[in-house]
Protein backbone atom coordinates (compact mmCIF):
# COMPACT_ATOMS: atom_id res chain seq x y z
CA UNK A 1 0.00 0.00 0.00
CA UNK A 2 3.09 2.14 0.99
CA UNK A 3 4.19 1.62 -2.35
CA UNK A 4 1.29 2.09 -4.55
CA UNK A 5 1.03 5.42 -2.21
CA UNK A 6 4.89 6.66 -2.79
CA UNK A 7 4.33 5.58 -7.17
CA UNK A 8 1.14 8.39 -7.24
CA UNK A 9 3.14 10.57 -5.54
CA UNK A 10 6.12 9.85 -7.51
CA UNK A 11 4.35 10.89 -10.83
CA UNK A 12 4.05 14.40 -10.04
CA UNK A 13 7.62 14.86 -9.63
CA UNK A 14 9.91 15.47 -12.55
CA UNK A 15 13.43 14.22 -12.30
CA UNK A 16 16.48 15.61 -13.23
CA UNK A 17 17.74 14.74 -16.98
CA UNK A 18 19.08 11.15 -16.67
CA UNK A 19 17.35 10.53 -13.64
CA UNK A 20 13.89 9.38 -14.83
CA UNK A 21 14.49 5.87 -14.56
CA UNK A 22 14.34 5.83 -11.17
CA UNK A 23 11.88 4.67 -8.84
CA UNK A 24 13.05 6.38 -5.65
CA UNK A 25 14.14 10.02 -5.51
CA UNK A 26 14.92 12.47 -3.30
CA UNK A 27 11.87 15.18 -3.28
CA UNK A 28 14.12 18.10 -2.57
CA UNK A 29 16.69 17.13 -5.22
CA UNK A 30 15.02 15.24 -7.83
CA UNK A 31 17.26 12.81 -8.20
CA UNK A 32 18.02 9.16 -7.10
CA UNK A 33 18.71 8.45 -3.78
CA UNK A 34 22.44 7.73 -2.97
CA UNK A 35 23.92 4.57 -1.67
CA UNK A 36 24.40 6.21 1.96
CA UNK A 37 20.83 7.13 2.29
CA UNK A 38 19.33 3.82 1.52
CA UNK A 39 21.74 2.32 3.82
CA UNK A 40 20.29 4.77 6.42
CA UNK A 41 16.95 4.13 5.45
CA UNK A 42 17.48 0.76 6.30
CA UNK A 43 19.19 1.01 9.67
CA UNK A 44 16.96 3.57 10.58
CA UNK A 45 13.41 1.32 9.67
CA UNK A 46 15.24 -1.82 11.22
CA UNK A 47 16.08 0.18 14.34
CA UNK A 48 12.33 1.34 14.97
CA UNK A 49 10.88 -2.36 14.33
CA UNK A 50 12.89 -3.67 17.18
CA UNK A 51 15.25 -5.95 14.65
CA UNK A 52 18.38 -6.69 16.46
CA UNK A 53 19.90 -8.06 13.43
CA UNK A 54 22.79 -5.72 11.64
CA UNK A 55 20.36 -5.35 8.69
CA UNK A 56 21.61 -3.27 5.27
CA UNK A 57 20.23 -2.86 1.35
CA UNK A 58 22.25 -6.39 1.00
CA UNK A 59 20.55 -8.48 3.37
CA UNK A 60 17.21 -7.94 0.82
CA UNK A 61 19.59 -9.84 -1.93
CA UNK A 62 20.42 -12.58 0.68
CA UNK A 63 16.83 -12.81 1.66
CA UNK A 64 15.68 -12.74 -1.84
CA UNK A 65 17.77 -15.59 -3.15
CA UNK A 66 17.30 -17.97 -0.02
CA UNK A 67 13.32 -17.73 -0.45
CA UNK A 68 13.25 -18.16 -4.26
CA UNK A 69 15.64 -21.24 -3.32
CA UNK A 70 14.04 -22.48 -0.75
CA UNK A 71 10.72 -22.12 -2.65
CA UNK A 72 12.43 -24.83 -5.18
CA UNK A 73 13.18 -22.11 -7.77
CA UNK A 74 16.29 -22.92 -10.13
CA UNK A 75 19.87 -21.25 -9.34
CA UNK A 76 20.55 -20.48 -13.16
CA UNK A 77 16.84 -18.41 -12.78
CA UNK A 78 18.16 -16.34 -9.11
CA UNK A 79 21.13 -15.78 -11.49
CA UNK A 80 19.54 -14.21 -13.50
CA UNK A 81 17.43 -12.26 -10.88
CA UNK A 82 20.09 -11.42 -9.11
CA UNK A 83 22.37 -10.33 -12.48
CA UNK A 84 25.30 -12.24 -11.80
CA UNK A 85 28.04 -13.12 -14.21
CA UNK A 86 29.23 -16.06 -12.47
CA UNK A 87 26.60 -18.83 -10.29
CA UNK A 88 29.40 -19.17 -7.94
CA UNK A 89 28.55 -15.58 -7.23
CA UNK A 90 24.69 -16.55 -7.26
CA UNK A 91 25.46 -19.56 -4.10
CA UNK A 92 27.10 -17.38 -2.13
CA UNK A 93 23.75 -15.71 -1.69
CA UNK A 94 22.31 -18.92 -0.77
CA UNK A 95 22.84 -20.10 2.30
CA UNK A 96 20.26 -22.64 3.59
CA UNK A 97 18.93 -23.69 6.72
CA UNK A 98 19.59 -26.63 8.06
CA UNK A 99 15.72 -27.80 8.60
CA UNK A 100 15.52 -26.79 4.76
CA UNK A 101 18.87 -29.34 4.05
CA UNK A 102 17.43 -32.26 6.23
CA UNK A 103 13.92 -31.83 4.51
CA UNK A 104 15.65 -32.12 0.81
CA UNK A 105 17.93 -35.22 1.84
CA UNK A 106 14.67 -36.92 3.29
CA UNK A 107 12.77 -35.85 0.21
CA UNK A 108 14.78 -37.00 -2.42
CA UNK A 109 17.62 -39.87 -1.24
CA UNK A 110 16.52 -42.62 -3.05
CA UNK A 111 16.55 -44.80 0.09
CA UNK A 112 13.27 -42.46 1.15
CA UNK A 113 11.69 -42.59 -2.63
CA UNK A 114 8.77 -44.87 -2.68
CA UNK A 115 9.70 -47.84 -4.68
CA UNK A 116 6.57 -50.66 -3.37
CA UNK A 117 8.66 -52.63 -1.54
CA UNK A 118 10.62 -52.50 1.76
CA UNK A 119 13.64 -50.66 0.44
CA UNK A 120 16.25 -53.08 1.07
CA UNK A 121 16.81 -53.42 -2.87
CA UNK A 122 19.06 -51.34 -4.41
CA UNK A 123 17.39 -49.70 -7.79
CA UNK A 124 17.53 -50.96 -11.20
CA UNK A 125 20.37 -49.94 -13.31
CA UNK A 126 20.94 -50.17 -16.87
Amino acid sequence: MQLRRWLEQRADIEPKPGEEDYVFLSLRRRSHLSTITVFHIVKVLAEAAGIQKNISPHTFRHTFATHLLEGGANLRVIQTLLGHESITTTEIYTHLDLNNLRRQVLEHFPRNLPSGDDGDEAPATD
